[in-house]
């Protein structure tokens, strides 16, 4: 049944997780923006390390977080719910806490500060989208997805100004900042766990173990690899393609990564609500159609050269930013639509290390690309686009037996509520 063309604003906090879950995502959110975009900065030049070996460090960090994300999808399997996202924001202030006692030159002590700031980033997703799962159904869930993320957006970007305008403080301000952070991954970690979440997964097909059947996700997970290289663009693609190919001013580039940012934060809801009459998995792919098809408008808007081509380039970034509207509004919904609950967890937790995972090389890849020329990079990632796009339209879902995606019993402060 689709969702209404309308959902007011006090039934999207409810749908996701409350009011003070909604305060703690953009607490969590706030530190994120103020400290992930200059955890490099921090380590160049707070202390002292190269930018090889900081990279390599970060690098490291988020590769052995995706290792370790399976083992959060079982934890949520187990009807952890608030907890777990507690445990997300707690892990990260004890990566805080450890940026904060390296010593100047230290590599293995910000390699474990990366590790554990890794950890609670990749953690987050996952146990984020249970919550929702949880307290929430069907299209309703699927705003509240989207209003999370843009709530989150927009809390990222707030972050990320309050740093930058940090920043002329130099290393005593960068401190300062990593110990700000951490106090907000505290605070909101209290109101996370405060929200007391817990489910009961209902009984699966006798025989099974109580773990349920685990959807078929292959496509899915393989396609998400590809859709979220469109997550690096805005960071990567763009701001190489308008330096080095059309020699045009950084401006260019930070003003279409903040209209991307405001786009994302005022389109993301209404344009899940108003796409909601369609079959989850049909949107999903026509995101990838848009996408693949603003590759091909970068293509064309780069071989304008120097002096039409930046504003070009930004035109086609709005069409790019309606693809990713579309493909996050839509995916994270299809997988826990697609997973029966005693699944959930562990559904949840492969899809975000098939995100983990794309985000990861996407950098290299684009770079990789580029460097092969403008329509090695664009038509490349447009055809790789279209056939994800197609591979997801062409999977077939496998709904669970009759009683294993039962809604599951959901205890919070004390009640029990189906």
């Amino acid at each position: 049944m689709a969702l209404p063309t309308k959902i007011g604003p006090h039934a999207l906090v409810r749908a996701s997780g409350g009011p003070r879950y909604a305060v703690a995502l953009a607490v969590d959110a706030l530190g994120t923006g103020m400290l992930r975009p200059f955890l490099l900065l921090y380590g160049v030049t707070v202390l002292r390390l190269s930018a090889p070996v900081t990279g390599i460090a970060m690098t490291a960090g988020v590769v052995a977080a995706l290792a370790c994300t399976p083992a959060v999808g079982h934890w949520l399997d187990r009807g952890a719910r608030s907890t777990v996202v507690a445990a997300s924001m707690l892990v990260r202030v004890l990566g805080v806490g450890l940026l904060l006692i390296t010593p100047a030159g230290n590599t293995g002590v910000f390699a474990a500060a990366a590790l554990f700031l890794g950890i609670g980033h990749q953690a987050w997703p996952a146990a984020h989208a249970a919550v929702v799962a949880t307290v929430a159904r069907g299209r309703e869930r699927d705003a509240a997805l989207a209003g999370g993320r843009a709530l989150r957006n927009a809390a990222l970007g707030v972050g990320a100004l309050v740093a930058t305008a940090c920043l002329a403080g130099g290393t005593t301000a960068l401190r300062v900042l990593a110990g700000v952070t951490g106090l907000a991954y505290a605070a909101a970690a209290a109101l996370a766990w405060s929200v007391r979440l817990r489910a009961h997964p209902a009984a699966s097909v006798a025989g099974d173990g109580g773990r349920g059947p685990a959807p078929r996700m292959r496509a899915l997970l393989a396609a998400n690899v590809i859709y979220v290289f469109c997550l690096n663009l805005f960071e990567v693609a763009i701001p190489l393609v308008l330096v080095t190919r059309l020699h045009a001013s950084p401006v260019w580039s930070a003003a279409i990564f903040v209209v991307n940012t405001a786009l994302v934060v005022t389109l993301q809801v209404p344009v899940t609500v108003l796409l909601s009459p369609f079959s989850r998995r049909i949107v999903l792919a026509l995101g990838g159609v848009v996408l693949a098809a603003s590759y091909l408008g970068f293509l064309m808007a780069t071989s304008l050269g120097p002096g039409w081509g930046p504003p070009a380039v930004a035109a086609v970034s709005v069409v790019c930013t309606l693809g990713e509207v579309i493909y996050a509004g839509s995916a994270t919904a299809l997988v826990t639509a697609l997973a029966p609950q005693p699944v959930l967890g562990r559904a949840l937790a492969r899809f975000q290390v098939s995100t983990g995972f794309g985000l990861a090389v996407s950098p290299a890849v684009i770079t990789a690309l580029a460097s092969r020329g403008s329509s090695v990079l664009w038509d490349g990632l447009a055809a790789a686009t279209l056939l994800s796009a197609a591979a997801v339209a062409a999977e077939t879902d496998q709904g669970a037996p009759p009683g294993v995606a039962a809604p599951s019993a959901v205890t919070r402060t004390g009640r029990a509520v189906r």
